[in-house]
């Protein structure tokens, strides 16, 4: 009895070997390729190509070819963004090693209501910045400043009156000077020895001179001529 069920079990395991080995040799690989494109005939890139079966994927090129391994019975999955899925099985008959299918992907249009971008992630966020105190930019605060000062000097002037665009060029003169010198101690060409230095090098070669001014003439002095007694 337990020669008859070894019997058995050993026949059993060489029909399984048999059957599995049976099946591996059945399954065949072969290259899938074709084109993608659209429904106007253009061209379609970046298209997942997936084969179900084996479990693998490729991408499609800029031309909108693809090509990817499969085996007959595979079910291969196209899809990209903006387009429907399509899916299409591959014939168990087929004994070639290239099969080609072109495919034509139809636009997938997903009407969706109007949203509206806010810069706040929540309505406390909101309140927030709407009670909130603008800051006020340091350099417009001055520009401000400047201009202000300009209107009332000018006011205590008597019969003087500026125009926007000469003040605008005063203030933004103040301003440029300001932002030169910042953090700087006021310039001052009096204690500036490059200064005193192209001063008294003028001064030596004529810068205070005239040549054009008239010099004084001698005055003539009259005298009386002695009677010879």
């Amino acid at each position: 009895m337990a020669k008859r069920l070894a019997n058995t079990t050993f026949l059993f395991f060489i029909f399984f070997l048999a059957t599995r080995g049976q099946a591996v040799q059945k399954e065949r690989f072969f290259q899938l390729s074709g084109i993608i494109t659209d429904e106007n005939n253009r061209a379609l890139s970046n298209v997942g190509v997936i084969s179900l079966r084996l479990k693998r994927g490729v991408l499609s090129e800029n031309t909108g070819i693809y090509s990817i391994t499969s085996t007959p019975g595979d079910t291969i999955l196209f899809k990209a963004l903006g387009f429907k899925k399509q899916m299409i099985v591959l014939p168990m008959s087929f004994e070639g090693k290239r099969y080609y299918a072109d495919i034509v992907l139809s636009m997938d249009t997903i009407p969706i209501e109007n949203v509206v971008v806010l810069p706040w992630k929540s309505y406390n966020e909101f309140i927030r910045d709407i009670t909130s105190p603008n800051p006020v930019d340091p350099e417009i605060e001055n520009m401000n400043k400047n201009i202000e000062s300009v209107k009332s000097a000018l006011a205590n002037q008597a019969d003087v009156r500026i125009s926007p665009e000469a003040g605008y060029r005063y203030a933004m003169q103040q301003n440029f000077n300001m932002t030169a010198t910042r953090n700087q101690y006021p310039s001052n060409n009096l204690l500036n020895p490059f200064a005193w230095a192209k001063f008294i090098n003028g001064l030596k070669s004529g810068l205070l001179k005239n040549d054009k001014a008239e010099k004084p003439s001698r005055t003539k002095v009259k005298t009386k001529k002695k009677k010879k007694q």
